[in-house]
């Protein structure tokens, strides 16, 4: 019984399988990216990346590994030069499968795997993505500091006019105490009246 056993015997017999493996692997190794069914490619990437993760620290342990499974002296020198040079700050995930359709003869479907260091185009692309969320990023940093800005003024121009309502409001305390004064005349006046009165009733007595 085969409980939990997934991985795709791709109906071939074991050796037949391995060889496959390698020389797909070398391929991979040597032209950065190969065609093939969609199938062997997700066995090939089960088989080749923890190969590409030895190749990225080079000692004689992982050289003697790394030749024991590809087999292929050509393969292990473009591996442990120019490969894991570039591969080197990449933590995993070292290939990239991209489908194509089904083929035309037994509607297989085919894909295109390839490296992910070695697609110049889309590292182009991705650099001019990044390049372009961090300008809008300025840009709207610089936006909120416009905003900020000008919600300030507001802010100072209300504390100008209350500077300004200041001296008012003290003009209006100085003048209250002279209402009073002026009240205070009619006061003084009123006793003079009934004293015109007193002088008009002597000259009658």
């Amino acid at each position: 019984m085969r409980h939990g056993k997934k991985d795709n015997h791709l109906s071939r017999t074991h050796s037949h399988r391995e060889a496959m493996l390698q020389n797909m692997a070398s391929s991979l190794i040597l032209h950065k990216r190969i065609e093939t069914t969609l199938a062997k490619a997700k066995e090939l990437r089960k088989f080749v990346e923890p190969i590409l993760t030895r190749a990225k620290d080079d000692t004689f342990v992982n050289r003697r590994e790394v030749f024991r499974a590809l087999n292929d002296k050509d393969t292990m020198k473009e591996l442990f030069g120019t490969v894991a040079d570039k591969i080197a700050s990449r933590p995993g995930g070292y290939t990239r499968i991209i489908k194509l359709g089904n083929r035309l003869g037994d509607n297989a479907e085919t894909c295109l795997i390839e490296l992910v260091d070695f697609n110049e185009l889309l590292l182009a692309a991705a650099s001019e993505k990044a390049a372009a969320t961090t300008t809008k990023t300025r840009r709207s940093r610089r936006g909120t500091g416009a905003r900020t800005a000008t919600e300030a003024a507001p802010v100072a121009e209300t504390a100008v006019a209350a500077t300004a309502e200041e001296p008012s409001a003290e003009v209006v305390e100085d003048e209250a105490p002279a209402a009073p004064v002026a009240e205070a005349t009619p006061t003084e006046e009123a006793p003079a009246a009934p004293a015109a009165e007193d002088d008009s009733t002597e000259p009658k007595a």
